[in-house]
Protein backbone atom coordinates (compact mmCIF):
# COMPACT_ATOMS: atom_id res chain seq x y z
CA UNK A 1 0.00 0.00 0.00
CA UNK A 2 1.42 3.36 -0.97
CA UNK A 3 0.97 6.42 1.21
CA UNK A 4 1.07 10.10 0.32
CA UNK A 5 1.14 9.50 -3.43
CA UNK A 6 -1.90 11.68 -4.19
CA UNK A 7 0.48 14.37 -5.44
CA UNK A 8 2.34 11.95 -7.67
CA UNK A 9 5.48 12.03 -5.52
CA UNK A 10 7.79 9.03 -5.46
CA UNK A 11 8.18 7.54 -1.98
CA UNK A 12 11.26 8.70 -0.10
CA UNK A 13 11.23 5.56 2.01
CA UNK A 14 9.72 2.06 1.90
CA UNK A 15 8.59 0.74 5.28
CA UNK A 16 8.26 -3.03 5.61
CA UNK A 17 6.58 -4.47 8.68
CA UNK A 18 3.55 -6.16 10.17
CA UNK A 19 0.20 -4.81 11.22
CA UNK A 20 -0.31 -4.46 14.96
CA UNK A 21 3.31 -3.49 15.62
CA UNK A 22 3.92 -0.41 17.77
CA UNK A 23 7.37 0.34 16.23
CA UNK A 24 5.86 0.13 12.73
CA UNK A 25 3.09 2.51 13.71
CA UNK A 26 5.59 4.98 15.22
CA UNK A 27 7.50 5.16 11.91
CA UNK A 28 4.34 5.48 9.79
CA UNK A 29 2.94 8.17 12.08
CA UNK A 30 6.16 10.20 12.05
CA UNK A 31 6.53 10.06 8.27
CA UNK A 32 2.89 10.96 7.71
CA UNK A 33 2.97 13.88 10.13
CA UNK A 34 6.26 15.05 8.64
CA UNK A 35 4.73 15.08 5.14
CA UNK A 36 7.29 12.56 3.86
CA UNK A 37 6.02 10.36 0.97
CA UNK A 38 6.42 6.72 1.94
CA UNK A 39 5.32 3.26 0.86
CA UNK A 40 4.02 0.87 3.49
CA UNK A 41 4.59 -2.80 2.63
CA UNK A 42 2.60 -5.04 4.96
CA UNK A 43 4.14 -8.45 5.58
CA UNK A 44 1.67 -11.30 6.04
CA UNK A 45 3.83 -14.22 7.10
CA UNK A 46 7.31 -15.50 7.90
CA UNK A 47 8.07 -16.21 4.25
CA UNK A 48 7.32 -12.63 3.18
CA UNK A 49 9.28 -11.32 6.16
CA UNK A 50 12.28 -13.34 4.99
CA UNK A 51 12.05 -12.72 1.23
CA UNK A 52 10.94 -9.07 1.24
CA UNK A 53 12.45 -7.66 4.44
CA UNK A 54 15.41 -9.99 4.92
CA UNK A 55 14.53 -10.89 8.51
CA UNK A 56 13.97 -14.28 10.14
CA UNK A 57 10.23 -14.13 10.78
CA UNK A 58 7.19 -11.88 11.08
CA UNK A 59 7.86 -11.02 14.74
CA UNK A 60 11.56 -10.33 14.24
CA UNK A 61 12.58 -7.37 16.46
CA UNK A 62 14.43 -5.85 13.49
CA UNK A 63 11.08 -4.85 11.98
CA UNK A 64 10.18 -2.39 10.63
CA UNK A 65 12.83 -2.29 7.94
CA UNK A 66 13.15 1.07 6.17
CA UNK A 67 14.65 1.21 2.68
CA UNK A 68 15.81 4.47 1.10
CA UNK A 69 16.38 5.25 -2.60
CA UNK A 70 20.17 5.41 -2.12
CA UNK A 71 20.21 1.80 -0.92
CA UNK A 72 20.36 2.56 2.80
CA UNK A 73 18.69 -0.07 4.97
CA UNK A 74 17.61 0.74 8.52
CA UNK A 75 16.28 -1.90 10.92
CA UNK A 76 13.76 -0.80 13.57
CA UNK A 77 15.09 2.77 13.43
CA UNK A 78 14.44 5.42 16.06
CA UNK A 79 12.80 8.69 15.08
CA UNK A 80 16.11 10.44 15.60
CA UNK A 81 17.85 8.04 13.21
CA UNK A 82 15.22 8.77 10.57
CA UNK A 83 15.58 12.53 11.00
CA UNK A 84 19.34 12.15 10.63
CA UNK A 85 18.91 10.14 7.44
CA UNK A 86 16.50 12.73 6.01
CA UNK A 87 19.07 15.44 6.77
CA UNK A 88 16.84 17.17 9.30
CA UNK A 89 18.91 16.64 12.43
CA UNK A 90 21.21 19.54 13.21
CA UNK A 91 23.05 21.18 16.07
CA UNK A 92 22.66 24.81 17.20
CA UNK A 93 24.82 27.20 15.18
CA UNK A 94 24.91 29.99 17.79
CA UNK A 95 25.97 30.36 21.38
CA UNK A 96 23.04 32.68 22.06
CA UNK A 97 19.73 33.50 20.36
CA UNK A 98 17.29 36.38 20.62
CA UNK A 99 14.38 33.94 20.83
CA UNK A 100 14.16 30.25 21.67
CA UNK A 101 10.82 28.48 21.11
CA UNK A 102 9.98 25.10 22.59
CA UNK A 103 7.31 23.20 20.69
CA UNK A 104 6.64 23.26 16.94
CA UNK A 105 2.86 23.12 16.92
CA UNK A 106 0.79 25.95 15.42
CA UNK A 107 1.73 28.40 18.21
CA UNK A 108 5.44 27.63 18.06
CA UNK A 109 5.66 27.69 14.26
CA UNK A 110 3.73 30.95 14.15
CA UNK A 111 6.08 32.52 16.70
CA UNK A 112 9.09 31.28 14.75
CA UNK A 113 7.88 32.78 11.48
CA UNK A 114 6.99 36.15 12.99
CA UNK A 115 10.10 36.30 15.17
CA UNK A 116 12.57 35.49 12.41
CA UNK A 117 10.80 37.68 9.84
CA UNK A 118 11.22 40.56 12.29
CA UNK A 119 14.96 39.96 12.42
CA UNK A 120 15.23 38.02 15.66
CA UNK A 121 17.81 35.22 15.74
CA UNK A 122 15.35 32.39 16.34
CA UNK A 123 15.61 28.69 17.17
CA UNK A 124 12.73 26.24 17.62
CA UNK A 125 12.98 22.90 19.43
CA UNK A 126 10.58 20.01 18.78
CA UNK A 127 10.78 16.59 20.41
CA UNK A 128 8.78 14.72 17.76
CA UNK A 129 7.23 15.99 14.52
CA UNK A 130 6.29 19.46 13.32
CA UNK A 131 2.66 20.45 13.78
CA UNK A 132 1.99 19.16 17.30
CA UNK A 133 -1.47 17.66 17.80
CA UNK A 134 -2.74 19.65 14.84
CA UNK A 135 -0.17 17.85 12.68
CA UNK A 136 -1.99 14.56 13.20
CA UNK A 137 -5.34 15.98 12.09
CA UNK A 138 -6.52 14.69 8.73
CA UNK A 139 -8.31 17.89 7.72
CA UNK A 140 -8.87 21.30 9.30
CA UNK A 141 -11.90 22.80 7.58
CA UNK A 142 -12.65 25.92 9.62
CA UNK A 143 -9.23 27.56 9.35
CA UNK A 144 -9.48 31.00 7.75
CA UNK A 145 -8.38 31.12 4.13
CA UNK A 146 -8.69 27.39 3.36
CA UNK A 147 -12.30 26.84 2.25
CA UNK A 148 -11.54 23.32 1.01
CA UNK A 149 -9.72 22.47 4.24
CA UNK A 150 -6.08 21.54 4.81
CA UNK A 151 -4.44 18.63 6.58
CA UNK A 152 -2.51 19.35 9.73
CA UNK A 153 0.68 17.94 8.23
CA UNK A 154 0.41 20.14 5.14
CA UNK A 155 -0.24 23.23 7.25
CA UNK A 156 2.82 22.40 9.35
CA UNK A 157 4.95 21.84 6.24
CA UNK A 158 3.93 25.20 4.80
CA UNK A 159 4.81 26.86 8.09
CA UNK A 160 8.16 25.08 8.10
CA UNK A 161 8.92 26.39 4.62
CA UNK A 162 8.15 29.92 5.78
CA UNK A 163 10.26 29.53 8.90
CA UNK A 164 13.14 28.14 6.86
CA UNK A 165 12.88 31.04 4.41
CA UNK A 166 13.35 33.53 7.25
CA UNK A 167 16.32 31.67 8.73
CA UNK A 168 14.76 29.86 11.69
CA UNK A 169 16.91 27.04 13.04
CA UNK A 170 14.72 23.96 13.60
CA UNK A 171 16.01 21.32 16.02
CA UNK A 172 13.98 18.13 15.59
CA UNK A 173 14.05 15.01 17.76
CA UNK A 174 15.17 17.17 20.70
CA UNK A 175 13.40 17.65 24.01
CA UNK A 176 13.83 20.34 26.65
CA UNK A 177 14.12 18.88 30.15
CA UNK A 178 15.36 21.72 32.36
CA UNK A 179 15.64 25.50 32.40
CA UNK A 180 17.84 28.05 34.12
CA UNK A 181 16.56 31.60 34.38
CA UNK A 182 18.78 34.62 35.00
CA UNK A 183 18.04 38.31 34.32
CA UNK A 184 18.16 38.86 30.55
CA UNK A 185 19.08 35.26 29.80
CA UNK A 186 17.25 31.93 29.82
CA UNK A 187 19.07 28.65 29.29
CA UNK A 188 17.28 25.53 28.15
CA UNK A 189 18.88 22.13 28.68
CA UNK A 190 17.94 19.42 26.19
CA UNK A 191 17.75 15.70 26.91
CA UNK A 192 20.88 15.00 24.85
CA UNK A 193 22.96 17.48 26.87
CA UNK A 194 22.71 20.42 24.48
CA UNK A 195 22.38 23.82 26.13
CA UNK A 196 20.50 26.65 24.40
CA UNK A 197 20.87 30.22 25.65
CA UNK A 198 18.40 32.93 24.59
CA UNK A 199 17.41 36.43 25.64
CA UNK A 200 13.74 35.45 25.48
CA UNK A 201 11.85 32.17 25.38
CA UNK A 202 8.37 31.09 24.30
CA UNK A 203 6.97 27.85 25.69
CA UNK A 204 4.56 26.39 23.13
CA UNK A 205 4.82 22.73 24.06
CA UNK A 206 1.06 22.14 23.88
CA UNK A 207 -0.47 19.08 25.50
CA UNK A 208 -0.45 15.31 25.11
CA UNK A 209 -3.65 13.31 24.95
CA UNK A 210 -5.00 12.18 28.30
CA UNK A 211 -4.71 8.44 28.89
CA UNK A 212 -7.57 6.08 29.64
CA UNK A 213 -5.76 4.70 32.68
CA UNK A 214 -6.78 1.10 32.07
CA UNK A 215 -4.94 -2.21 32.54
CA UNK A 216 -3.11 -3.47 29.41
CA UNK A 217 -2.93 0.09 28.08
CA UNK A 218 0.86 0.30 27.79
CA UNK A 219 1.18 -3.21 26.40
CA UNK A 220 -1.09 -2.60 23.39
CA UNK A 221 -0.22 1.06 22.82
CA UNK A 222 0.46 1.46 19.10
CA UNK A 223 -0.87 -2.06 18.49
CA UNK A 224 -4.57 -1.31 18.18
CA UNK A 225 -4.72 1.43 20.79
CA UNK A 226 -3.73 4.89 19.56
CA UNK A 227 -3.72 8.33 21.11
CA UNK A 228 -4.65 11.05 18.66
CA UNK A 229 -6.34 11.10 15.30
CA UNK A 230 -4.07 8.43 13.77
CA UNK A 231 -4.42 9.89 10.29
CA UNK A 232 -1.72 7.60 8.88
CA UNK A 233 -3.80 4.50 9.71
CA UNK A 234 -6.96 5.19 7.72
CA UNK A 235 -6.04 3.06 4.66
CA UNK A 236 -5.28 0.10 6.94
CA UNK A 237 -8.80 0.13 8.43
CA UNK A 238 -10.53 -0.70 5.16
CA UNK A 239 -13.49 -2.95 5.79
CA UNK A 240 -13.04 -2.98 9.57
CA UNK A 241 -14.81 -1.55 12.62
CA UNK A 242 -13.08 1.51 14.11
CA UNK A 243 -13.83 3.00 17.53
CA UNK A 244 -13.02 6.64 18.33
CA UNK A 245 -13.14 7.87 21.94
CA UNK A 246 -13.82 11.56 22.56
CA UNK A 247 -16.39 14.28 22.13
CA UNK A 248 -14.35 17.16 20.74
CA UNK A 249 -13.44 18.40 17.27
CA UNK A 250 -10.35 16.19 17.09
CA UNK A 251 -12.45 13.07 17.71
CA UNK A 252 -15.06 14.26 15.21
CA UNK A 253 -12.43 14.91 12.54
CA UNK A 254 -10.90 11.49 13.15
CA UNK A 255 -14.32 9.86 12.83
CA UNK A 256 -14.93 11.47 9.46
CA UNK A 257 -11.42 10.61 8.28
CA UNK A 258 -11.94 6.89 8.94
CA UNK A 259 -15.52 6.73 7.63
CA UNK A 260 -14.66 6.44 3.90
CA UNK A 261 -12.34 3.48 4.57
CA UNK A 262 -13.76 1.59 7.52
CA UNK A 263 -16.85 -0.58 7.34
CA UNK A 264 -18.17 1.17 10.46
CA UNK A 265 -16.98 3.91 12.82
CA UNK A 266 -18.31 4.16 16.36
CA UNK A 267 -17.77 7.42 18.21
CA UNK A 268 -17.77 6.92 22.01
CA UNK A 269 -18.74 10.06 23.95
CA UNK A 270 -19.02 10.55 27.73
CA UNK A 271 -21.42 13.50 27.51
CA UNK A 272 -25.09 13.51 26.55
CA UNK A 273 -24.46 15.07 23.13
CA UNK A 274 -21.87 16.60 20.82
CA UNK A 275 -23.53 20.02 20.72
CA UNK A 276 -21.36 21.78 23.30
CA UNK A 277 -17.97 20.41 22.21
CA UNK A 278 -18.02 19.88 18.43
CA UNK A 279 -18.42 22.45 15.65
CA UNK A 280 -21.89 22.35 14.09
CA UNK A 281 -20.64 21.68 10.55
CA UNK A 282 -18.89 18.58 11.88
CA UNK A 283 -21.93 17.41 13.86
CA UNK A 284 -24.08 17.66 10.73
CA UNK A 285 -21.57 15.62 8.77
CA UNK A 286 -21.23 12.95 11.45
CA UNK A 287 -24.96 12.29 11.70
CA UNK A 288 -25.37 12.36 7.92
CA UNK A 289 -22.79 9.60 7.38
CA UNK A 290 -24.55 6.21 7.28
CA UNK A 291 -21.68 4.08 8.58
CA UNK A 292 -21.00 6.33 11.61
CA UNK A 293 -22.56 5.51 14.98
CA UNK A 294 -22.47 7.86 18.00
CA UNK A 295 -22.75 6.35 21.47
CA UNK A 296 -23.35 9.10 24.03
CA UNK A 297 -22.95 8.75 27.81
CA UNK A 298 -20.67 5.79 27.16
CA UNK A 299 -17.14 4.98 28.32
CA UNK A 300 -14.44 2.43 27.56
CA UNK A 301 -13.61 0.60 30.78
CA UNK A 302 -11.67 -2.42 29.53
CA UNK A 303 -9.05 -3.38 26.95
CA UNK A 304 -8.32 -6.98 26.00
CA UNK A 305 -5.70 -8.50 23.75
CA UNK A 306 -2.38 -10.33 23.82
CA UNK A 307 0.01 -8.81 21.28
CA UNK A 308 -2.60 -6.35 19.97
CA UNK A 309 -6.05 -5.02 20.80
CA UNK A 310 -8.84 -7.54 20.25
CA UNK A 311 -11.77 -6.44 22.39
CA UNK A 312 -13.02 -3.45 24.40
CA UNK A 313 -15.55 -3.21 27.22
CA UNK A 314 -18.10 -0.39 27.12
CA UNK A 315 -20.32 0.85 29.92
CA UNK A 316 -23.54 2.84 29.58
CA UNK A 317 -23.18 5.66 32.12
CA UNK A 318 -26.96 5.95 32.47
CA UNK A 319 -27.71 2.35 33.34
CA UNK A 320 -24.34 0.88 34.32
CA UNK A 321 -24.83 -1.87 31.76
CA UNK A 322 -21.59 -3.30 30.36
CA UNK A 323 -21.02 -4.96 27.01
CA UNK A 324 -18.11 -6.28 24.97
CA UNK A 325 -17.21 -5.15 21.46
CA UNK A 326 -14.69 -6.64 19.06
CA UNK A 327 -12.17 -3.99 18.06
CA UNK A 328 -8.71 -3.89 16.54
CA UNK A 329 -8.73 -0.10 16.16
CA UNK A 330 -9.29 2.27 19.09
CA UNK A 331 -8.34 5.94 18.69
CA UNK A 332 -8.48 8.08 21.82
CA UNK A 333 -8.88 11.88 21.69
CA UNK A 334 -10.05 12.82 25.19
CA UNK A 335 -8.46 16.11 26.15
CA UNK A 336 -4.93 17.05 27.00
CA UNK A 337 -2.32 17.10 29.73
CA UNK A 338 0.35 19.84 29.59
CA UNK A 339 3.97 18.72 29.83
CA UNK A 340 5.17 21.36 32.29
CA UNK A 341 6.84 19.41 35.09
CA UNK A 342 10.10 21.24 34.30
CA UNK A 343 8.43 24.55 35.22
CA UNK A 344 8.24 23.66 38.91
CA UNK A 345 12.02 23.68 39.28
CA UNK A 346 12.33 27.28 38.07
CA UNK A 347 9.36 28.52 40.10
CA UNK A 348 7.01 29.15 37.19
CA UNK A 349 3.38 29.46 38.21
CA UNK A 350 0.98 26.78 36.99
CA UNK A 351 -2.70 26.24 37.60
CA UNK A 352 -4.17 23.11 39.20
CA UNK A 353 -4.11 21.34 35.84
CA UNK A 354 -0.45 22.12 35.17
CA UNK A 355 -1.06 24.86 32.59
CA UNK A 356 1.23 27.91 32.62
CA UNK A 357 -0.33 31.06 34.09
CA UNK A 358 0.37 34.31 32.24
CA UNK A 359 -0.37 38.03 32.19
CA UNK A 360 -3.40 39.35 34.10
CA UNK A 361 -4.10 35.91 35.56
CA UNK A 362 -0.88 36.27 37.59
CA UNK A 363 -2.25 39.29 39.47
CA UNK A 364 -4.00 38.83 42.82
CA UNK A 365 -5.89 41.84 44.18
CA UNK A 366 -4.00 43.89 41.59
CA UNK A 367 -0.71 42.77 43.11
CA UNK A 368 2.07 41.40 40.96
CA UNK A 369 3.25 37.81 41.50
CA UNK A 370 5.69 37.20 44.38
CA UNK A 371 9.28 37.85 43.37
CA UNK A 372 8.36 39.82 40.23
CA UNK A 373 11.42 42.09 39.77
CA UNK A 374 10.13 44.71 37.33
CA UNK A 375 8.21 47.94 37.79
CA UNK A 376 5.55 46.91 35.29
CA UNK A 377 2.90 44.20 35.27
CA UNK A 378 3.63 41.00 33.31
CA UNK A 379 2.72 41.30 29.67
CA UNK A 380 -0.38 39.41 28.52
CA UNK A 381 1.40 36.17 27.50
CA UNK A 382 4.33 36.54 29.88
CA UNK A 383 4.79 34.12 32.77
CA UNK A 384 5.92 35.14 36.23
CA UNK A 385 9.50 34.92 34.92
CA UNK A 386 10.31 38.05 32.86
CA UNK A 387 11.14 37.26 29.25
CA UNK A 388 9.60 33.79 29.37
CA UNK A 389 6.28 33.63 27.52
CA UNK A 390 3.68 30.92 26.92
CA UNK A 391 1.45 30.48 23.87
CA UNK A 392 -1.09 27.97 22.64
CA UNK A 393 -2.62 25.00 24.43
CA UNK A 394 -0.01 24.92 27.21
CA UNK A 395 -1.25 28.27 28.53
CA UNK A 396 -3.89 28.65 31.26
CA UNK A 397 -7.39 29.42 29.85
CA UNK A 398 -6.19 29.41 26.24
CA UNK A 399 -8.72 28.70 23.50
CA UNK A 400 -7.96 25.17 22.30
CA UNK A 401 -8.14 25.92 18.59
CA UNK A 402 -5.52 25.86 15.85
CA UNK A 403 -6.21 29.41 14.70
CA UNK A 404 -6.10 30.72 18.28
CA UNK A 405 -2.72 29.07 18.81
CA UNK A 406 -1.38 30.70 15.63
CA UNK A 407 -2.64 34.07 16.88
CA UNK A 408 -1.05 33.61 20.29
CA UNK A 409 2.28 32.70 18.70
CA UNK A 410 2.27 35.94 16.73
CA UNK A 411 1.10 37.93 19.75
CA UNK A 412 3.86 36.47 21.93
CA UNK A 413 6.47 37.77 19.49
CA UNK A 414 5.00 41.28 19.78
CA UNK A 415 5.53 41.11 23.55
CA UNK A 416 9.02 39.69 23.02
CA UNK A 417 9.87 42.88 21.13
CA UNK A 418 8.49 45.01 23.96
CA UNK A 419 10.50 43.05 26.51
CA UNK A 420 13.72 43.42 24.50
CA UNK A 421 13.10 47.14 24.00
CA UNK A 422 12.62 47.53 27.76
CA UNK A 423 15.89 45.68 28.37
CA UNK A 424 17.78 47.92 25.95
CA UNK A 425 16.40 51.07 27.58
CA UNK A 426 17.47 49.79 30.99
CA UNK A 427 21.02 49.20 29.72
CA UNK A 428 21.24 52.67 28.17
CA UNK A 429 20.33 54.44 31.41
Amino acid sequence: MRERDERGEAPLVRVLGRRGSAPCYAVRDFLYRSDVPFEWVELHGDEEAHTLAGVAHLHDPRLPVCLFPDGTRMECPSIRQITEKLGWFRSPSRTEYDLAIYGAGPAGLSAAVYGASDGLKTVIVERYALGGQAGSTSKIENYLGFPAGISGSELAERAREQADKFGVEILLAREGVRAECAPGQIAGHLADGTKLVARTTICATGVTYRRLGLPNEERILGAGLFYGAGASEAPLTRGEHVHVVGGGNSAGQATMHFAPCANKVTMIVRDESLSSTVSQYLIDRIYATPNVEVLTRTEVIGLEGDDCLQEITLVDRRTGEERKARSHWLFVCIGGVPQTEWAVEVGMQRDSGGYLVTGPDLLRDRQRPPGWPLERDPYYLETNIPGLFAAGDVRHVSVKRCDSAVGEGAMAVAFVHRYLADAERSVSR
